[in-house]
C-alpha cells in the first residue's frame, strides 16, 4: 500500500514537471508575422527564466479555428493561444464589445480608452473561468473587400460575406438585415473567394495582403467598421505552474508585446492599403450621403447586437465611457 501511495505521488509529480515545462501557442496569425514574432519573443523570456523548457507556437491556424484553439486549451492540448474576440467570446461573451459593435469607435484613442476602462474587470472575468490575459493587442480596421465595386451599405445586400463559422447569432442578424453570410473558417477565405463561394470579405488590410485576398478581392471599401482587438491567453493552469520568476518575465514580455503589437499594426495599416493599391487594389471612400446610410445601419445593428452579441451592461458600460471622452475632448 505504501508503494502504491508513493508511486502515485512521484508520478503526479513527473505530470507537474512536464507541464511546467512546456508552453504550446496556438493563433490564426501568420508565420514570421510581427505577432508571431512577438510570440517568440515572450517564449524566450519565459525559456530563460524557467531555466529552459519546451515552447512552442502553432501559427497559420494549424491548430484549427480559434474556437478550436479554445477547446484545445481547455482540454490541455494547447497552454495558450493569441486570439481575436472570435475566439476570446468562447470563454467571455463580454469582449465582445471591443469588436462587435461598429463605428461605435472613431478613432484608436477611443478603442485604447474604453479598453484600460474595462481591462481590470475583464482580466478578472478571464481569471475566474481559468484564463490568464498576458497582452492585449489589435490588427487594424476592419473594411470590405470585395469582387466588385461597392459604396453604400445597398450595394453588399447581393453579395455574399465571408461569415465566422462559430459565430450564429452575428450570422441571423446579417440575415434579419438583408445580407448574405457564408459560415467558413479563416483558412477557407482564399479558395472560397477565388472560386465565387463568396464575394465580399471583412478584413483588415495586413490580414488582406498577407493571404493575397485582395488579388481575387480587389475593390476596398475605406471605411473603419470595426476594430479587430485581441489578446494572448494563457491557461490557469499553465500560469500556476510556472515559478514565481517565470510569471514576472511573462507578464513584463506580454506588455511589451502588446505595446508593439498594437503600435506596429496601425502602422502596417496604411502600409498595407498603399502596398496594394500599387499592386491593383481599388479604394473606394464614401460620400457624405453615403457616410449616413452606413450610420444608419449600425443605428439599426445596434438594439439587434445589445444583449444578443454584447452583454447589455457591458454595452451601455462602453456608450458611457465614450460619452465622458468625447465630452472631455469637446466632441
Amino acid at each position: 500500500m505504501r508503494f502504491i501511495t508513493l508511486l502515485l505521488a512521484v508520478l503526479l509529480a513527473a505530470g507537474h514537471a512536464g507541464a511546467a515545462d512546456q508552453l504550446r501557442i496556438g493563433t490564426l496569425v501568420p508565420k514570421n508575422s510581427l505577432y508571431h514574432r512577438q510570440l517568440m519573443e515572450i517564449g524566450e523570456a519565459w525559456r530563460n527564466a524557467q531555466g529552459g523548457g519546451k515552447y512552442l507556437v502553432y501559427p497559420d491556424g494549424s491548430q484549427g479555428g480559434e474556437t478550436d484553439i479554445v477547446r484545445r486549451m481547455r482540454i490541455g492540448q494547447l497552454q495558450g493561444g493569441l486570439l481575436s474576440v472570435a475566439g476570446l467570446e468562447a470563454i467571455e461573451p463580454s469582449v465582445a464589445a471591443l469588436q462587435l459593435m461598429p463605428l461605435m469607435f472613431r478613432s484608436w484613442d477611443e478603442v485604447d480608452h474604453v479598453r484600460e476602462k474595462l481591462r481590470a474587470g475583464m482580466e478578472k472575468k478571464f481569471l475566474d473561468k481559468g484564463f490568464v490575459i498576458l497582452a492585449w493587442g489589435d490588427a487594424g480596421w476592419v473594411r470590405f473587400f470585395s469582387k466588385q465595386p461597392a459604396a453604400a451599405p445597398a450595394d453588399f445586400r447581393g453579395m455574399k460575406f465571408f461569415a465566422w463559422g462559430s459565430e450564429a447569432a452575428q450570422q441571423e442578424i446579417m440575415k434579419s438585415l438583408g445580407y448574405t453570410p457564408v459560415p467558413l473558417e479563416v483558412s477557407d477565405i482564399l479558395p472560397a473567394i477565388q472560386t465565387g463561394m463568396i464575394n465580399a470579405v471583412p478584413s483588415t488590410p495586413y490580414f488582406a495582403l498577407a493571404t493575397q485576398v485582395y488579388t481575387s478581392a480587389p475593390y476596398m471599401l475605406d471605411l473603419n467598421w470595426a476594430p479587430i482587438v485581441g489578446a494572448l491567453v494563457i491557461t490557469r493552469k499553465a500560469w500556476d505552474e510556472m515559478s514565481p520568476a517565470a510569471r514576472q518575465a511573462v507578464q513584463a514580455a506580454g506588455l511589451t508585446a502588446g505595446d508593439k503589437m498594437r503600435a506596429q499594426a496601425r502602422k502596417e495599416v496604411d502600409e498595407a492599403v498603399e502596398a496594394m493599391k500599387k499592386r491593383g487594389l481599388t479604394v473606394t471612400t464614401p460620400n457624405a450621403e453615403q457616410m449616413k446610410a452606413w450610420r444608419q445601419l449600425a443605428d439599426e445593428l445596434y438594439p439587434r447586437i445589445r444583449g444578443k452579441l454584447v452583454p447589455a451592461d457591458t454595452f451601455d458600460e462602453v456608450v458611457r465611457h465614450l460619452e465622458t471622452y468625447r465630452a472631455g475632448k469637446g466632441r
